[in-house]
């Protein structure tokens, strides 16, 4: 069976998260979307865990749930703020599992290390490669993912709380790692760069703040619905099963160039090396972005593609095409209104962007909107790159070069 997953995203109960992060408006738009199958989020937040319970109808022999349709499975993102050899370090990991019993069972392992009810993404003061132990004695079926392992400062390899490698990470637990989630300021071509990366398959998720954004990177599926299925094609990293990833552009992403957001500074890496690291204007240290960041760890030059590599699809969502092809803004009414009117007609988001041959594009969807997601499949874009937690602005029918704005053809 081929299905779209998204992995990571959050509940209402996490920080800066829209109060429509629950489950009925989730399934509304991963039915909008073309998303099977959804993460549930925060299952370490005791308020949420009980909303999952009472709308989720466990289906025991697939390690999933479903509501009105839609299937989830039980996920959450732990923030480790830890000591090691001398050093803080703050990571992000996604946490996975196949029953609320065994979800229980690593609430309570974790409420050693910190507030669970604080936030749904809790600070918890465990080490990854502690974590990893953990969970290990737990059961062998969860499933553990280093998250956005790229971003500046809670991330794997953030270059600012980060490692160099997973083996320092998690030491002689790196083999509990199911996945690594690449981010939205990374795509898989970067990750390449890396070959100690190449054993491990490339996941992307939403991360998703809102149900709108629910589905802008995902996981194209073609096997078994089924926990202990999805599991082993991650592991395995099987490529006729695990078809390929759906990418935001990644200079899209909030951290793809360095620079200094309250100055309005924004750097490639080589104009970066050229001030030494120091922003020009307030002269304190730039926030690195993801890009200098795996050009420091790579050793492997640009375009490299490994033998084992899952390939992936670089998407613009639907609602930013339509407004741009209308000229307005995104939360526009008139924007609404097309985006539902499509979907509707097409199936879903995905089935619009991904599946319709050029033909179906140009002779069923108003002109411009097929122009720019055609111009979007060719990699044909304006984009100014994301930086220090801004994310990047994307350009699809001015083909004029601005200054400091990337062309991608």
């Amino acid at each position: 069976m081929k299905f779209v997953a998204d992995l990571h995203i959050h509940s209402k109960y996490s920080r800066a998260t829209s109060r429509d992060m629950e489950v009925p408006k989730l399934v509304q738009w991963a039915k909008l979307k073309g998303i099977t199958l959804l993460g549930t989020g925060d299952f370490t937040h005791h308020l949420w865990l009980e909303e999952l319970k009472r709308y989720l109808t466990p289906l025991k022999d697939k390690g999933l749930f479903i509501y009105e349709g839609v299937y989830f499975i039980l996920s959450g993102e732990i923030s480790s703020i830890f000591s090691q050899k001398g050093r803080v370090y703050r990571v992000h990991n996604l946490v996975l599992s196949p029953s609320f019993s065994i979800v229980e069972e690593i609430n309570k392992l974790l409420s050693f290390y910190g507030n669970l009810a604080s936030d749904g993404r809790p600070i918890l003061g465990i080490s990854c490669e502690k974590l990893a132990e953990e969970l290990s004695k737990i059961s062998e079926d969860i499933m553990l993912i280093p998250a956005h392992i790229w971003t500046p400062w809670f991330s794997v390899f953030g270059s600012n709380s980060g490692f160099n490698s997973l083996e320092e990470a998690f030491g002689k637990y790196i083999g509990r790692i199911t996945a690594l989630e690449t981010g939205l300021s990374s795509n898989p071509l970067m990750n390449w760069r890396l070959s100690k990366l190449d054993k491990f398959s490339l996941v992307s998720n939403s991360d998703s703040h809102s149900p709108s954004r629910i589905g802008r990177e995902a996981n194209v599926f073609d096997c078994e619905l089924n926990y202990w299925e999805i599991k082993k094609v991650l592991e395995t990293k099987d490529k006729e099963k695990f078809l390929y990833t759906i990418e935001f552009f990644p200079e899209e992403g909030k951290y793809h160039y360095d620079g200094h957001r309250n100055c309005g500074i924004r750097f490639h890496p080589k104009e970066t090396k050229i001030h030494k690291g120091i922003c020009p204007k307030c002269g304190k240290p730039l926030t690195r972005g993801v890009l200098n960041r795996v050009e420091e760890l790579a050793d492997r030059e640009e375009g490299f593609i490994p033998p084992s590599a899952i390939p992936y699809k670089s998407l613009v969502p639907l609602d930013e095409i339509i407004a741009e092809a209308k000229g307005l803004r995104k939360g526009a009414k008139e924007v609404e209104r097309t985006y539902l009117e499509l979907v509707n007609s097409f199936g879903s988001e995905l089935n619009i962007l991904v599946e319709l041959t050029e033909e179906e594009l140009f002779s069923k969807l108003p002109p411009k909107i097929a122009e720019g997601i055609e111009r979007i499949r060719k990699g044909s874009l304006n984009i100014l790159p994301g930086f220090d937690g801004e994310y990047g602005q994307i350009k699809i029918f001015d083909q004029h070069q601005e200054k400091d704005q990337l062309t991608l053809f």
